[in-house]
């Protein structure tokens, strides 16, 4: 992907707002500008970083009032020369704005693309574009943080330092190679292998990351499961503050699986209530348990739920990714059956219907999650593709150690390392392809 020398144009805001903000980059952005801008003096002769109060003009017919911010090449975000137009925000009035840009030299951007030039400008690489996009899709704060400490760069000055520690051993590995005559060794295969199984370690820590990051990005998935008329849909609709979940004492009534968000201390859970768990002959019915069985494998919260009024039933098994909170329902009922002294350490004893225990539970919820070092800016990943190439990352590192412990030949060990430092240059684009980009960027909205 070669980057373009034309001037792109797009609404960065959505529409409707109070106010609408229109970007324009390019060689000839300031001069598009200009023509259809009417300042005290023409954007082309104004310094870089300064704000222009004026209007948009059709011939004489004004448009709107405007507020024009300048930057020059290099230093905007695509590293191009930009101009940003604030005006109202009316369908009407941004759509004229466009309208006139077009026609005085602009063309549409595609998706992404101002993001793409910034890549293609080294303004940002292709982990921190990839960022941008997450940032702007953030809803919760632990979200935010994890997409700011990429974006920032801090995710790939932890990878590059370990690329360039790879390329430096690969290289000592081939300088042996000049020399395999006098049979010199410059890397030191015991230090070479400390370095590589910390290496190891690094890689290993990145992607245990992604369960956390993934949960975070998408939504910690909380499966509400238990046997019928339990309470689940009592207790999601008490959690929601709203009632969302049809409550009915008939057993059944929850036939397929209802799921609902709510931000619990900066982390964003995604609630899923599901049919209840028993056996039936109604195949409608079994089809919404079947559901609550697939929900109940993709969760990485199980919160079973249990009626004190019943007898305490089997506990569901759970995964090895999964955390299994052990709920108690109808707590304040004078019928209990179940006992504190009966149950697991850690069990929660709640009332859905009249509120009490909720609390607790939302704190025992949110305690299931060790976010204090992403919030101190420690690198997660959150990023599909990024733990792909994680994956061959560790792959072919592990390659290396097995050549290292067959003493192999110095060139066959090195080609092992730089694989891994092709991986880890995958996901911050020091390696990439057109391909890979086009997939990237098509994903963005089409003003940034």
């Amino acid at each position: 992907m070669t980057p373009s020398n034309d001037t792109i144009v797009a609404p960065a805001t959505a529409s409707g707002g109070a106010i609408a903000v229109i970007r324009l980059s390019g060689p000839d952005a300031i001069a598009c500008c200009d023509r259809i801008f009417r300042g005290r003096r023409p954007l082309c002769e104004a310094p870089a970083g300064t704000l222009h109060y004026g209007r948009i003009a059709d011939g004489e017919r004004t448009i709107d009032d405007v507020v024009a911010a300048l930057f020059r090449a290099p230093r905007s975000y695509t590293g191009e020369d930009s101009v940003e137009i604030s005006c109202h925000g009316s369908r009407y009035i941004v759509s004229e704005i466009l309208a006139l840009l077009l026609r005085s030299g602009a063309r549409m951007a595609h998706p992404g693309e101002f993001t793409t030039r910034a890549f293609l400008a080294g303004k940002l690489d292709l982990s921190q574009a990839e960022a941008v996009a997450d940032l702007i899709a953030a809803d919760s704060r632990a979200a935010h943080a994890m997409a700011s400490t990429q974006m920032r760069g801090g995710y790939s000055s932890a990878l590059d330092t370990l690329r360039e520690e790879l390329l430096h051993l690969g290289s000592l590995l081939e300088l042996e190679l000049d020399f395999s005559e006098e049979e010199v060794e410059f890397a030191d295969r015991r230090h070479l292998r400390s370095m590589m199984e910390r290496i190891g370690a690094e890689i290993s820590r990145l992607t245990r990351s992604f369960s956390l990051g993934n949960a975070i990005k998408e939504g910690v998935a909380v499966a509400i499961v238990g046997e019928p008329n339990v309470g689940k849909s009592t207790l999601l609709n008490r959690l929601l503050g709203e009632e969302r979940a049809l409550v009915s004492e008939v057993a059944g009534t929850t036939r397929d699986t209802i799921e609902e968000r709510i931000n619990i201390d900066g982390v964003l859970f995604r609630f899923i209530d599901t049919a209840g768990l028993h056996t039936t002959d109604d195949r409608i019915e079994q089809l919404g348990i079947d559901r609550t069985h697939q929900a109940l494998a993709r969760a990485r919260i199980v919160l079973q739920l249990l009626d004190a009024t019943r007898p305490l039933p089997e506990l569901l098994p759970v995964g090895k990714e999964q955390t299994r909170l052990l709920v108690v329902n109808k707590s304040d009922s004078p019928h209990k059956l179940i006992a504190p002294e009966q149950t697991p350490p850690g069990t929660l004893f709640i009332s859905a219907q009249r509120g009490e225990g909720i609390e607790e539970l939302l704190s025992g919820l949110r305690a299931t999650l060790d976010t204090d070092s992403l919030f101190d800016g420690d690198p997660v990943v959150s990023n599909s593709r990024h733990l792909e190439a994680l994956g061959e990352a560790h792959d072919a590192l592990h390659r290396a150690l097995e050549a290292l412990d067959d003493n192999l030949p110095a060139d066959l060990l090195a080609e092992e390392i730089r694989l891994v430092a092709h991986h880890l240059g995958t996901i911050t684009g020091r390696i990439t392809s057109d391909d890979i980009l086009v997939r990237i960027f098509s994903k963005f909205c089409i003003g940034k």
